[in-house]
């Protein structure tokens, strides 16, 4: 049975994206067990619930460099390193592929993906010095199955998927481990952003009918009582593990749906997975 680390040995804990969600319960979870914890968000009076708890709270918004050097500056002044990263800050930008403008794909990879790798890049010098640390990316099935509608939010994590990968024996002969925590659908605030995303080019383009669908579809797939959605506490609960594991397994897919999607993925043919995903979100009226 592998033991959990010793809060005091591992050191400062900073969770991103706080605000709600999995980061939100994250940061409950590390407090409540004891661990010295900074959680942050774009709107720091997101977090008052949090400071209540205990937790040291930060603004950060992931894709500006100033605040990022300001929240790891700040930390390792007063310990040394940051102990743990939990790269958490997200969201999924949703449509067709050809009306999502360069500059909204750019962002998507800025929040979901350049954010969580500067901060990597920025806490991996102390961590080498302490001989010690932990990163861990939150994911998603997503990043192993790609989907119609979503081409842009499974681009940005297939890519969390293969920076990790490549990462992770990088760092590891000086003592840092990186973990890929992998969710299923969650129950959280992430569909009504989502929904958010998608173009309006209104209802002369040709993908009027398909964002419609598109939009019915992903309400129905995250709905806190549909098939194999999860609670963001479940997830947190994960994201602890495999923060405080001494021996932490590589990636841990959270959820049914996480754990089969990729093997039915995988044994199904392209083209039937693009029949099957047709009929779910149709591009045109039948």
């Amino acid at each position: 049975m592998t033991l959990a680390r010793d809060k005091n040995a591992a050191g400062p804990v900073l969770i991103t994206g706080c605000s709600s969600g999995v980061g939100r319960a994250a940061a409950q979870i590390f407090r409540k067990a004891g661990y010295e914890t900074f959680a942050t968000a774009r709107d720091v009076s997101t977090l008052d619930d949090l400071r209540a708890l205990g937790c040291r709270t930060l603004v950060l918004d992931v894709t500006d460099e100033t605040a990022r050097r300001a929240a790891v500056d700040s930390i390792e002044r007063e310990f040394g390193a940051v102990g743990i990263l939990v790269n958490n800050a997200g969201y999924g930008q949703y449509g067709p592929l050809e009306e999502i403008s360069l500059d909204a794909l750019r962002l998507q990879f800025e929040t979901n993906v350049f954010g969580g790798l500067r901060l990597s890049q920025l806490v991996l010098p102390a961590m080498r010095r302490a001989g010690h640390g932990r990163i861990v990316n939150v994911s998603s099935v997503a990043g192993r199955v790609s989907s119609i509608g979503g081409g842009a939010y499974h681009a940005s994590k297939f890519a969390i998927e293969a920076l990790t990968d490549a990462l992770r024996p990088e760092v590891e002969p000086f003592g840092i481990d990186v973990v890929n925590v992998l969710p299923g659908p969650i129950a959280t605030h992430f569909e009504a952003t989502l929904l958010k995303t998608i173009p309006d080019t209104g209802p002369q383009s040709p993908y009027a009918y398909f964002k419609q669908r598109l939009a019915q579809r992903m309400h129905s797939f995250l709905d806190p009582d549909g098939f194999g959605v999860m609670s963001a506490e479940t997830v947190a609960r994960i994201v602890f593990k495999a923060a405080t594991a001494n021996r932490p397994r590589t990636r841990y897919s959270v959820g049914f749906i996480a754990h089969l999607g990729p093997i039915g993925r995988a044994l199904t043919p392209d083209r039937v997975v693009d029949f099957m995903t047709r009929r779910k979100v149709p591009v045109g009226k039948p």
